[in-house]
This record gives structure tokens, C-alpha cells and sequence, in this order.
């Protein structure tokens, strides 16, 4: 008697837990290559992207206030929000504000209304082209918030999106930055 087929939640369950395996994979490669004394640059070559972009994915994070490394596993805080940071720039890019909204803490609900977002967003594609699509996002911890950083890829230039999430998971800043801004 054959198995039956998995169950479609199940078959995503599976997909991100190999798409979480390979990025420990691609992350474990990456610092071998450092340690070999590959550049960011040849790194980005190799991945398709930028140096800059290399480096915020895969660089270690400095504590600007120690200056020491932070061990990986508090760059990893909170994993999950990147599906949902991937899923905000989504709605934005489709200009569904509503959505963009609905995650935001009190201050951002009060202060980035549907029409701001709408022309942040015109602003964006007026300087550097149609949005093509996001790379994969990577989760750092920043004092009280955690950020996820999503390279975006638009005609002309390279950009990041921000979502910074406060301890509750409510959407507390959004920010769409040239590669290598900060």
C-alpha cells in the first residue's frame, strides 16, 4: 500500500526546514571562505549580489558599544519575523498599505499613514526603477529591536529594507536604504 501524500502544511513545514538548513549550510561556507581569506567581494560575485550586500548578510555583528563580535545565536533572535518582514515588503511593493499597516506599534500606526507609504514607496521606484524581487532576509538583534534586513533588488540599483520589531513583535520602524547606508 502506497504512503499517503504529506499533508500541504506539512510540505511547507518540510520546505522551511530545508530552506533553514541551507542557509546554516551557505553561512557555514561563507565564514570557511573568510577564513581562507576570500574577499566580500569574490563572496558576492560567487552569490550573485554585492560586497555590501555579502557582508550585511553573512559579516559579523559588532556591539557598537563593546565593539566585541556577537556570537551567532543572538543574531538569530526571533527567525520567524523574517517570513513576516518578507511578507510586509510584499504588501508594500503591491501597494496593499492596509496590510503594511496592520503589524505597526502605536507611534508608526500615528505617524507613517497609507499616503506616506504610498509615496515612499512612488519615491523608491522613481529613483531607481521597478522592484524586481527580495533576496533572503537575515535577522540581527539591535539593543531592544529586532531587525530584519531584506535585499531588494530593483532596476537599477540594489536597496534594503529594514523592519525593526519591537519585544511584542509590533512593526516599531520601516526603512528602505541604498546597500551599504546603514
Amino acid at each position: 500500500m502506497a504512503a499517503e501524500p504529506a499533508s500541504p502544511l506539512t510540505q511547507v513545514a518540510s520546505a522551511r526546514d530545508t530552506a533553514r538548513a541551507a542557509e546554516n549550510a551557505l553561512r557555514a561556507a561563507v565564514d570557511r571562505a573568510r577564513e581562507a581569506g576570500h574577499t566580500w567581494q569574490e563572496i558576492g560575485e560567487v552569490l550573485g549580489t554585492s560586497r555590501q550586500a555579502a557582508f550585511q548578510r553573512f559579516g559579523r555583528h559588532i556591539d557598537p558599544q563593546t565593539g566585541a563580535v556577537v556570537p551567532r545565536e543572538a543574531e538569530t533572535v526571533r527567525p520567524e519575523l523574517a517570513e513576516h518582514a518578507m511578507a510586509l515588503i510584499a504588501a508594500w511593493s503591491e501597494q496593499r498599505w492596509a496590510e503594511v499597516r496592520r503589524d505597526f506599534d502605536d507611534r508608526m500606526a500615528r505617524e507613517l499613514s497609507e499616503d506616506l507609504l504610498a509615496r515612499a514607496w512612488g519615491q523608491t521606484v522613481g529613483m531607481v526603477g521597478r522592484y524586481e524581487h527580495a533576496g533572503e532576509p537575515f535577522v540581527r538583534q539591535a539593543g531592544v529591536f529586532t531587525v530584519v534586513f531584506v535585499p531588494l533588488q530593483f532596476e537599477a540599483a540594489e536597496m534594503t529594507g529594514q523592519v525593526f520589531y519591537d519585544d511584542t513583535g509590533k512593526v516599531a520602524g520601516l526603512f528602505l536604504k541604498p546597500i551599504g547606508s546603514g
